[in-house]
């Protein structure tokens, strides 16, 4: 288990155009706050921080086609994406934009540092200009056929086909994404690029230094990368909206050019902290966040990123470059990631989610169907982390009518009945623990022990099947006692074991918090009180379990987890695209 006290955590930045699918909120944001939530938990100091990412020209192109400006644009997305988060119980103590005034200046200023460092130089490149459109076109507003894999409809900084990254110069038969004309020219324009391969020996110490801690998934992309040789990679584009690059680099060479997504993108991860702290009044504190402290120091801070595959690469190898480069000899270091968790693709029956062929389960619709609960549990039991995992409604209809409503609900829900049929709504106050109780909390203890160390670990799968595992002990400890039938002659025998089921509703609810956050609010509610931050059993079972005092009332839960029925199954997959 960590023993740092402060955890700093972040997802990988949700781009600003449309509704995010469940293949997107499982790939990074929902196992960071189920991270955060348990961090919390366990009394850490923790700082869990997200944004829209905005800059580049999928913002553009779909402000073009919406017909707004593209700040409005921006704007009225991020509020889509933040209200979505909220209701999903994504518990972000800030999610920023990278548009922010902070991540300019931030920006600007780590650019300056490299500069000023000499890990930036300008360099002539060949780039796409189109003739009909008057204006050259970076990355995404040039599509053609992948040089690799034949892939129609590449982009030009990456093939969604075969994912390899490109450059629009990389395309056969390359047209504007704009007007779709295929008059265009390569001419000559000045960029600034990050001598990346300068870092390629610190980069392999560095990741070597993780290689038995990271994921291999992580481990082997970045390996990959270094490889097959370290490239200097160009930092601007040809764009108007962006973070500008400021006059005072290349002696104003680079006029009316803007920073690449993807330099200012994870930068926002920084500037994100820096907005969280300048609306709370936190003045500098946001750099303790992400400064490198002295070893040992109690303030000491262990970064944890989460995010699916496709940006490992970025993570692994063009930000830690900016940050080893930007470096200043008379201020501490800049913290660079402890733990990178990578996932692998959730796909829907074994293809892509797809808006456009509307395929697949999206945030808000998937909201429309169920409470936010009933994906979060299925996505975490079934989360892609050592291959990709598919997406089926027999399956989910499966795992939440199985665990959610026969295991955890209907244990609720019959503990608390009868405590309150027979029990008159107390809990009650006669009966000792016996060996059966004794034998119970010892295997908890091991149990608990197990789950907590399976989410310090970042094992999400493995953790959720250790909370249903613990869930289905309580359900055969409650049908050996069997209250209901020892009630008829031993009165005691029969309260000592609802005692010990209300207990356990308790432990639950606790246990649940961080990957279940309402349902578990809403089972603690039925026995005690609900806080803010659900605190961590730290206690051996056998005191946890005797915490409830006798003769305090309860609240009889409801339906928790209504199940989901064949038809609903049917329709669903009519109304999503089914199978193919």
């Amino acid at each position: 288990m960590s023993t740092a006290q402060r955890v700093l955590i972040t997802s990988a930045l949700p781009y600003i155009n449309g509704v995010k699918h469940l293949g997107n909120l499982i790939g990074s944001q929902l196992p960071a706050d189920v991270y955060g939530r348990f961090c919390r938990a366990l009394g850490r100091d923790t700082l869990l921080i997200c944004a829209t990412d905005e800059h580049g020209t999928p913002a553009e192109l779909a402000a073009l086609e919406a017909g707004q400006s593209v700040e409005a644009y921006c704007t009225e997305w991020h509020g889509v994406q933040k209200d979505l988060c909220d209701r999903f119980g994504l518990s972000w103590d800030h999610f920023g934009r990278s548009s922010s005034r902070q991540n300019k200046e931030l920006t600007q200023h780590f650019a300056r540092v490299l500069w000023h460092n000499g890990h930036l130089e300008v360099r002539t490149t060949r780039q796409v200009y189109s003739g009909t459109d008057g204006r050259f076109l970076p990355d995404r507003y040039v599509i053609g056929t992948c040089p690799h894999c034949g892939y129609d409809r590449a982009r030009g900084d990456q093939c969604e086909n075969c994912t390899r990254v490109l450059d629009p110069t990389d395309l056969i038969n390359p047209r504007s994404a704009l007007s779709g004309a295929a008059d265009i020219e390569i001419r000559d324009s000045a960029h600034l690029f990050l001598k990346q391969s300068a870092f390629a020996g610190r980069l392999r110490e560095w990741i070597d230094s993780h290689k038995n801690e990271w994921p291999n998934l992580v481990t082997s992309i970045a390996y990959k990368w270094l490889d097959e040789g370290l490239q200097d990679r160009g930092i601007t584009r040809d764009l108007s909206w962006g973070v500008p690059v400021p006059d005072d680099i290349a002696d104003g060479k680079l006029k009316g050019k803007v920073f690449y997504v993807w330099f200012d993108a994870p930068i926002a991860y920084i500037a994100a902290t820096k907005e969280w702290a300048d609306a709370n009044g936190k003045g500098e504190a946001w750099r303790s966040w992400w400064t490198e402290g002295k070893a040992n120091d109690p303030l000491s801070v262990r970064y944890v990123e989460f995010m699916a595959k496709d940006n490992v690469p970025f993570h692994t190898v063009g930000f830690p470059c900016t940050l080893f480069g930007a470096n200043e000899t008379e201020q501490p270091a800049w913290k660079v990631v402890d733990h990178l968790k990578g996932f692998n693709w959730l796909t829907y029956y074994g293809g892509k989610f797809s808006t456009s062929q509307k395929r697949g389960v999206f945030m808000d619709t998937a909201l429309e169907l169920l409470p936010a609960d009933y994906w979060r549990y299925y996505l975490l039991a079934n989360a892609p982390e050592s291959a990709d995992s598919s997406f089926t409604w027999e399956h989910f209809a499966g795992t939440v009518n199985k665990d959610l409503a026969d295991v955890l609900g209907n244990f609720v829900n019959r503990v608390t009945k009868f405590c309150a049929a027979r029990f008159d709504g107390k809990v009650p106050d006669d009966g000792r623990y016996g060996d059966e109780e004794v034998k119970l909390a010892s295997d908890l203890d091991v149990r608990v022990k197990q789950y907590t160390d399976y989410l310090e670990a970042l094992e999400f799968r493995k953790a959720v099947a250790e909370l249903r595992a613990i869930w289905v002990v309580g359900n055969e400890y409650l049908t050996r006692a069997a209250p209901w039938t020892e009630l008829k002659t031993d009165r005691a025998r029969a309260a000592a074991s609802v005692r010990m089921g209300l207990n356990l509703v308790r432990l639950f609810g606790h246990l649940a918090w961080p990957i279940i956050p309402s349902s578990a609010v809403k089972i603690l509610a039925t026995v005690s009180e609900t806080p803010a931050i659900v605190p961590w059993p730290h206690a051996k079972m056998g005191a946890f379990l005797s915490e409830l005092i006798p003769g305090a009332p309860i609240q009889p839960a409801d339906v928790l987890f209504a199940k989901i029925a064949d038809e609903q199954i049917a329709e669903w997959q009519t109304r999503f695209g089914g199978t193919e």
